[in-house]
């Protein structure tokens, strides 16, 4: 979940390490940190908190480094302090160490090198590493690496710095992303966790694989196995849109990704129907549609945002492909022992496709025999790596920590991944024109509910008072309700719940009184008369109600406090308005209390550990 940045090139290096953070701090903002190469030495400035404080330190320093290693941390092992920052060193200062991920057996190794006389200076996982690459005996750096990825357990990736190596930064990787980047022209070299936070030019990238090993100069990069052999790596070019990083004029990276979604759901399904044929056409899907009618049961993993994608997922592939699909989360996942069998897909949903989680329960399903589809925002990360095959959701940068047009464009692409499943089954071309006709009205829907936004913001500042609120809905409107719950808690930092409508007798109702207003989303024609019953209950307890419904539902408006109306769309679809709605009721209310919303406290964008 940490951020990792190096820069080999110019005198300037400080400077764009700080900007390659700027564009990875959505990973961490617990802490930030730099190391170089000044007059022969190693040296690094540390800050805690955000990266400014970082960057207001470097302005106050005489150092100049012509290659440094960054980092900005999610705090894991140790508090979010100075002291616990990286980069971190060995205890006789010959090198500096930025690492993100999660070293399983560090208190093992600590323990060891302590009894051995080795003193530690930080409280984290990360200073393990230092300490082990220092102690390696012989060889050169490739050896003690090779040496310290023996004896390592967990994910990482790595940056170091060794003094023996003052114009080389080295690498190395397990489960966890790192690029590497070669500016053909000028040999300028860079290494970063994300292709995002790359400078905007032409570069010729590499994506470092599991247990390889680089080493990094001006103009060079050298590949190698875990056992110090060499390799040779597939380049890339990479061309940079800079504008897709920028907030253009709004005030959020939030913000803008929310009145992206029109344009991210258009690109979701651009291009791959065919309306004359009621058909979903998927580029580059390794897997045929034999592979497809196969399958008797679908497993859907995801956390947190993607999780509940995957639950409205699994709603519209047994109402609609007559499928069995049970939705997972994928950190019990792991740790149950699933009955799996080749007739077994496994979705798994991922924006980042870094998830720590989700990967682990990918490779215990593919052990188990199941074929995994990879539902993903970004090319070439570690989950479309693992999976059969993959469907990207086209979604671009998404740079705030909490997801919004991510989410809307996976329920886009999981909608047509289940019509077309629906059609290999029992779905009529008729009936399959009729659903592509409705997707195809979503960024016009979308686009009307973001011109309403004023009145949603209007609702947040009424309602801004309470810390508590109460979601909750029916069918695939009680995924959206866990959903929109989550965004106000993410972001707000109030105390929300999502619940099934019905069961709110059978406990919650208990919470109801003036104090707990309940926000209910009404948007599913099946269970419309019973979501009245429940609104009914509320209304009879005293509870503030907020309703999402839609237009013409003169019942829920004469029941609720406030109402907010959504375009009519199908049951299969109505999660994605009813979701963009309530993303804007969290933002304002987010706006209102004068949180942090681009990074809301304690979070990280990807989470890469477990």
């Amino acid at each position: 979940m940490c951020g990792i940045y190096a820069y080999i090139g110019y005198e300037e290096s400080c400077l764009e390490c700080i900007r390659g953070l700027k564009k990875l701090e959505y990973r961490g903002y617990d802490s930030a940190g730099i190391a170089g190469f000044y007059k022969g030495s190693l040296k690094a400035v540390k800050a805690a908190g955000k990266l400014h404080n970082l960057e207001e330190k470097l302005l106050s320093s005489t150092y100049k480094f012509s290659l440094a290693i960054s980092h900005t941390r999610w705090a894991t092992h140790g508090k979010p302090n100075e002291n616990n920052a990286h980069p971190h060193f060995d205890e006789k200062q010959h090198l500096a160490v930025v690492h993100n991920g999660i070293i399983e057996n560090h208190a093992a190794l600590r323990y060891e090198m302590v009894q051995q006389g080795i003193r530690f200076s930080s409280e984290t996982d990360t200073e393990v590493i230092a300490q082990l690459i220092a102690l390696a005996s012989g060889g050169d750096i490739i050896q003690k690496v090779s040496y310290a990825l023996s004896k390592l357990r967990g994910s990482m990736a790595v940056a170091l710095l060794h003094k023996d190596y003052p114009d080389t930064v080295i690498a190395f990787s397990r489960e966890c992303p790192l690029i590497i980047a070669l500016e053909p022209i000028s040999g300028q070299a860079m290494l970063a966790s994300d292709s995002n936070a790359l400078p905007a030019m032409d570069l010729d990238i590499t994506y470092l694989g599991h247990d390889e090993i680089a080493l990094i100069k001006k103009g060079e990069v050298l590949f190698f196995d875990k056992d110090g052999k060499p390799l040779h790596k597939r380049q890339e070019r990479l061309v940079h849109d800079a504008h897709l990083i920028s907030k253009q004029g709004f005030d959020h990276f939030m913000l803008k990704e929310i009145f992206e979604q029109p344009d991210t759901i258009r690109a979701a399904f651009r291009g791959r129907l065919n309306e004359e044929n009621a058909a979903v056409e998927f580029e580059g899907l390794n897997l045929t549609p034999t592979d497809f009618l196969n399958i008797k049961r679908v497993l859907i993993l995801g956390c947190g945002t993607s999780y509940h994608a995957g639950c409205i997922a699994a709603h519209l592939l047994e109402e609609y492909a007559r499928l069995p699909a049970q939705p997972a989360i994928a950190s019990e996942f792991r740790y149950q022992n699933p009955i799996m069998s080749p007739d077994t897909l496994v979705i798994a949903i991922s924006q980042s496709g870094e998830t720590a989680d989700t990967i682990a329960a990918v490779r215990e399903a593919r052990a188990k025999g199941a074929k995994v589809l990879a539902i993903c925002n970004i090319k070439d990360s570690l989950l479309t790596r693992e999976a059969d095959s993959t469907i990207y959701l086209k979604a671009g940068p998404e740079i705030s920590v909490c997801s919004t047009k991510a989410f809307t464009s996976q329920l886009t692409v999981l909608a047509l991944f289940g019509l077309y499943m629906a059609r290999l089954r029992h779905v009529g071309r008729d009936d399959g024109k009729r659903f592509i006709q409705e997707v195809y009205q979503l960024p016009q829907l979308v686009l009307s509910i973001l011109e309403k936004a004023p009145i949603l913001q209007e609702l947040a500042i009424k309602y801004v008072g309470y810390n508590h609120f109460f979601f909750m809905g029916r069918q695939a409107m009680f995924y959206t309700a866990l959903e929109g719950a989550l965004k106000l808690k993410e972001l707000s930092y109030i105390e929300a719940s999502g619940y099934p409508a019905g069961e709110m007798k059978h406990g919650p109702i208990a919470l109801l009184d003036e104090n707990l207003p309940v926000i209910a989303f009404a948007c599913n024609r099946q269970t419309h008369d019973k979501l009245l019953s429940n609104l009914q209950e509320c209304k009879a307890r005293g509870s503030p109600l907020i309703v999402f419904a839609f237009e013409g539902d003169n019942e829920s408006a004469s029941l609720a406090n406030d109402i907010f109306y959504i375009p009519f769309i199908s049951d299969a679809l109505s999660a994605i308005p009813v979701s963009v709605a309530s993303q804007l009721f969290a933002y304002y209310t987010a706006l209102a209390r004068g949180t942090d919303i681009d990074q809301p406290r304690n979070l990280a964008k990807s989470v890469t550990v477990e």
